[in-house]
């Protein structure tokens, strides 16, 4: 695995933007997968934006010619990418034959549409890379929904808990998402399939708006009440939380058309039951947790 902070013995450093001893690990490798990128997860500052560009554009493009001066170069190559490519729509929902670039739409901040060129970027930097014997796909994944500490699901699960997980600005924006456990199963099954390239979505069958996402994420944790937030309240709760609204207040309406028509059975196509499995695993996570520190006290007492 490359990563920019190598610790355990298979990992190998890079710094996504130069080639270097890492390309060893991609000549003769049969799949590479690239999830390079700077969080979006902060306050969309000048800075972190050029951050977030360069990061993924200049990981894809080093990939590309690492890949290209392979002898015995992969035979696919997975590059991520983000369902945020699609415009802010409420009307009707993007797949990949029908779906509608964004970056001009009217009565949405002017910033939002450099998200929607860092995708396009993070897309060309693959598309023109010279790798004819590479088959390549990029991810135009939803936000991935796993229990993971830090993560989307962490946080919305933190303000629901919290009473705060009601409607945001009206709660008509759709949320388009994906379970942890249909990801990767997407992952494994583009990799076997050698009739798919270009752009997939990545995305349960099922966005639904931000109000009923949350009624049915309180709903699994067993809070009765959401408190809805105006949009100069979610403004303020984003940069409490260092972050930034566009991720609560764009309209996500993204289907998976392509994984679909190849077959592909989502084991979580609807919101409710998917929210159940992810609660569920945090309970237990926790409980674990609270196990193992009852256990370490005791063997302290102990000795």
């Amino acid at each position: 695995m490359l990563t920019r902070h190598p610790v355990r013995a298979r990992e190998v450093g890079w710094d996504g933007a130069t080639l270097g001893r890492w390309a060893e690990a991609v000549d003769g490798s049969d799949v590479v997968i690239n999830l390079a990128g700077r969080s979006v997860s902060c306050r969309y500052t000048a800075e972190n934006l050029r951050a977030m560009m360069d990061s993924r554009v200049d990981s894809a493009r080093v990939v590309g010619e690492a890949i290209a001066a392979a002898a015995r170069p992969p035979r696919v190559w997975l590059q991520m990418s983000t369902a945020t490519i699609y415009a802010h729509r409420f009307d009707a929902a993007h797949d990949e034959a029908t779906g509608v670039i964004g970056g001009s739409e009217a009565g949405v901040p002017d910033y939002w549409a450099y998200s929607v060129d860092i995708a396009k970027n993070w897309e060309r930097a693959q598309a023109e890379a010279s790798t004819p014997a590479t088959r390549k796909v990029a991810l135009r994944s939803a936000m991935v929904m796993s229990p993971d500490r830090g993560g989307v699901f962490d946080v919305l699960l933190g303000l629901a808990r919290l009473g705060l997980g009601g409607p945001v600005a009206g709660g008509a924006q759709y949320v388009s998402w994906i379970h942890d456990e249909d990801f990767v199963r997407a992952v494994e099954f583009l990799i076997d399939r050698d009739d798919i390239d270009g752009p997939v979505n990545l995305a349960s069958p099922g966005p639904l708006p931000q109000r009923g996402f949350m009624r049915a994420l309180r709903a699994a944790w067993g809070v009765p009440v959401g408190l809805p937030a105006t949009r100069w309240m979610a403004e303020l709760g984003a940069f409490a939380l260092r972050s930034d609204t566009e991720l609560l207040l764009k309209s996500r309406r993204v289907v998976p058309g392509r994984l679909r028509e190849a077959g592909f059975g989502f084991q979580y196509r609807a919101w409710q039951p998917a929210a159940l499995d992810l609660v569920q695993r945090v309970r237990l996570s926790r409980a674990g947790r609270r196990g193992r520190v009852a256990a370490e006290a005791a063997s302290g007492r102990r000795t």
